[in-house]
């Protein structure tokens, strides 16, 4: 693997603009591609994985699927739940797409699962951070800067992550005939009972709910809350994170609204999903420079920001536009880590 390692340096150290890419399962995501590509799948196997600490530390070109089959023999999990979009999905990509799947609400994001990591950098140089466990915070906050950076930074070359043991038991209620003021409600009310909510899903008054945990503590969020358990539910709960659901079907494009869950109905007259107890809406509106300024005006507004996450124009920007003092720290993080400017140029903004 060294000698991998060492091909990479050599075209870092080429100085021509270089296009980070495992899978190419997410090359949809974000601005534009530039540069030679990258490839990443050969430098893939796990590095590390002792169960008993809840930690796994893999090459970023390992595929996510063997990360997964590795933790569910041992009856673990990534609790963050990344899609994949795709069957070449590798971690590396997963962790630079920052993106998480319907257990984000109640298990936290990507980054806060981000232990360690080795990157190679825009100088060609091989940098350490963090470590394999939550107390050692040397290099820590680093670690998880590079979560949703999309290669920006640098070659995420390993990563160590923690786990989570599966829960013994998972059930969805179904409720039906549910409003969007009304789902937005019962999510934030539900939310602040001790209740196993681990995701959330609404649309079209349809309100799924999903329950993990102890035998008896799903048992009796079923008899609190009524509704109708829904049969294999992990079919419906894997179609939402990997947008499969019929709501993410067509063309027109779709936008990823990030608000404070207790916001209400918002952006009316648009075909939406919400997941996240309220925190993350899905809508279907076009990308043109109009409804982007319109979207965005009535999001920020709300205290949250709109990405248009997937077709439309992207000139109107993918993401949103970032406040001055932010945009300056973006600036001066990529000229730290990379200063000529050779990873993913354009990506993000």
């Amino acid at each position: 693997m060294q000698n991998l390692v060492d091909h990479f340096q050599d075209l870092v150290r080429n100085g021509r603009p270089l296009r980070i890419r495992g899978g190419g399962t997410k090359d949809w995501y974000g601005q534009r591609l530039e540069g030679d590509i990258l490839d990443t799948r050969d430098y893939t196997g796990i590095v590390d994985y002792e169960p008993t600490e809840l930690v796994i530390t893999a090459r970023c070109g390992t595929p996510l699927a063997d990360i997964e089959a590795a933790l569910a023999q041992q009856g673990q999990m990534l609790a963050f739940e990344p899609p994949h979009f795709g069957s070449g999905a590798t971690l590396g990509g997963a962790i630079a797409a920052g993106l998480s799947g319907p257990r984000r609400v109640s298990a936290g994001a990507v980054r806060d699962f981000v232990l360690g990591c080795k990157l190679l950098d825009g100088k060609g140089d091989v940098l350490s951070f963090g470590g394999q466990v939550m107390k050692n915070v040397a290099g820590y906050d680093v670690s998880r800067l590079l979560a949703g950076s999309l290669g920006t930074l640098g070659l995420l070359l390993e990563v160590s992550i923690k786990v989570l043991p599966r829960a013994p038991r998972e059930a969805t209620l179904v409720f039906e005939g549910v409003n969007e003021v009304d789902a937005i409600r019962n999510l934030n009310e539900w939310g602040g009972q001790p209740l196993p909510v681990s995701a959330s899903c609404w649309h079209d008054g349809v309100l799924a709910l999903r329950l993990s945990g102890a035998n008896a503590a799903v048992d009796n969020a079923i008899r609190t809350l009524g509704g109708d358990v829904m049969p294999d539910c992990a079919r419906f709960w894997a179609s939402l994170r990997e947008q499969q659901h019929p709501f993410f079907a067509g063309d027109m494009p779709l936008w990823r609204l990030s608000v404070p869950s207790t916001v209400g109905a918002i952006v009316p007259g648009s075909p939406q999903l919400i997941e996240w107890g309220g925190a993350q809406r899905w809508l279907r509106a076009p990308g043109d420079a109009a409804t982007a300024e319109r979207i965005r005006a009535v999001v920020a507004a709300c205290g949250g920001h709109a990405t248009l996450f997937r077709g439309g124009d992207k000139s109107v920007g993918v993401f949103q536009p970032l406040a001055p003092a932010i945009a300056r720290i973006h600036e001066r993080l990529k000229a730290g880590f990379d200063p000529a400017g050779i990873f993913n140029p354009g990506r993000m903004y």
